[in-house]
């Protein structure tokens, strides 16, 4: 018995790597070829009375019915893309070609995965971005925020942080860490999460059903309801320098990150591991560029630079500053008597009681040897400055416990110089400032 050329068309069907599908005026399925089960998971005649609509993105569903409209209106498509949740939850991304039969009353489609192509356009534009911010930062935290956007539009995340080693390298500090509650502080599960993929040195995912073997105060902070989390290493040439973490969805309990979405976070994370890793070290050469290696306060350079910008700031609301130039009294002798670690020592305890005696928006700087500069803003009369000085011979004056037993006091020769009264430029305050700081050395010899 010849069976019909249909009944032929339907086994051919089924020998295409592309799936073939036959919607009704209602959107049901009424045909799928064996393809059908590759792309969406569902066995042919599972799917065969389904609502196509059903199985579609909820995010494409209106485009999607807006173009079986126009095809049934008699506009063919050959190149529509829209995205489908397979059986096991995992989304697909399908290119349509697809026209309306008015005959039978069907839409014919033919269905292609074009998931593994997208995927590599969207790993390829993630890691260019990732690329492009790691230049385009000036520092971490801006950094972090462009992560957080490039990772936020590849992946579904709620909340995302960054933990760092600290710098003895024992534990974990949050650089960055962004929750649509707005929680001040990261989640406690966040951080034991961080711990658990640093001490494992792999990729942790965290769902409802594995947060049984978390510590009873994690499940506690987890809630009744917890979230999937996952976390990653951030691991370069030099080994895992933190973690990055994404907590997963805005539903409460959700299935999770699939197998897919962990493996493409891990690729990325090494790139975000490098971006982080140059910064850095770009950070780390700017800060010595600017800093005093001795003591870590501003050098000659930062120094003026926050001199003029202080200035310019108390020109423009017609404020008051007090530039005060600092030179310790016999540091010589300390060097020559102690040795020069002995006085290098000295020098970092004086760095520590200057930045005490100020404010935190005051700059203390070295400009080198025993010579030491403040920039007091928002001066409001002379004796502010005269109250510094002061505080800065008192704190001094407690002596200073140095290597091997040794204990030292110190003084100091100030000079101070204020904006407007000495000058309104940066030349004439420093010379004001200097000079008076060699009348009050010469005062101290004097007086000795």
């Amino acid at each position: 018995m010849h069976k019909s050329p249909a009944d032929a068309i339907a086994r051919f069907t089924d020998l295409l790597m592309d799936a073939v599908c036959m919607v009704d005026v209602d959107g049901h399925f009424v045909f799928v070829s064996a393809a059908c089960e590759r792309i969406f998971g569902y066995a042919p005649q599972e799917m065969v009375g389904m609502r196509m609509i059903d199985l579609v993105a909820p995010a494409d569903r209106e485009r999607t019915l807006a173009a079986a409209r126009a095809i049934m209106d008699g506009q063919p498509n050959s190149r529509f893309e829209n995205r489908y949740v397979r059986k096991d939850g995992q989304i697909v991304h399908i290119m349509w070609s697809a026209r309306w039969s008015e005959a039978d009353q069907l839409r014919v489609a033919v269905a292609r995965d074009v998931t593994a192509s997208k995927q590599a356009e969207r790993m390829q534009y993630t890691l260019y971005a990732i690329s492009e911010a790691a230049h385009a930062s000036d520092d971490l935290p801006a950094l972090f925020q462009r992560i957080h956007h490039i990772v936020g539009a590849m992946l579904p995340a709620s909340g995302f942080a960054v933990a760092l080693r600290d710098e003895q390298g024992r534990g974990l500090r949050f650089a960055y860490h962004a929750h649509p509650g707005g929680d001040a502080a990261p989640h406690t599960l966040a951080h034991w999460l961080g711990e658990e993929v640093l001490r494992g040195g792999a990729p942790v995912l965290l769902t409802p059903a594995t947060l049984a073997l978390a510590p009873p105060p994690v499940r506690a902070a987890a809630g009744a309801e917890p979230d999937c989390w996952i976390g990653v290493p951030l691991t370069t040439t030099q080994g895992d320098i933190g973690v990055l973490l994404l907590q997963g969805g805005d539903a409460p309990g959700q299935a999770g990150y699939t197998d897919q979405e962990q493996e493409l976070l891990t690729f990325v994370s090494s790139q975000v591991a490098t971006a982080i890793h140059r910064q850095q070290l770009n950070s780390r050469l700017r800060f010595m560029a600017q800093h005093d290696e001795l003591t870590q306060l501003p050098n000659r350079r930062l120094f003026l630079d926050r001199l003029q910008m202080a200035l310019a700031r108390a020109q423009r609301h017609q404020g008051q500053l007090a530039l005060l130039f600092i030179d310790l009294n016999k540091f010589k002798l300390v060097n020559d008597e102690h040795g020069h670690d002995c006085g290098d020592e000295l020098l970092r305890e004086v760095a520590r009681r200057l930045r005490h005696c100020v404010r935190e928006s005051d700059t203390v700087a070295r400009l080198g040897g025993d010579e030491f500069v403040i920039i007091v803003e928002e001066v409001l009369v002379a004796d502010d400055a005269l109250r510094i000085v002061e505080k800065i011979h008192q704190a001094l004056a407690v002596p200073m416990r140095l290597a091997d037993g040794v204990s030292l006091g110190a003084t100091a020769s100030i000079g101070v110089a204020h904006y407007p009264e000495h000058g309104d430029d940066i030349h004439q305050l420093m010379r004001q400032a200097d000079q008076a700081m060699y009348v009050s050395k010469l005062q101290e010899v004097h007086s000795n």
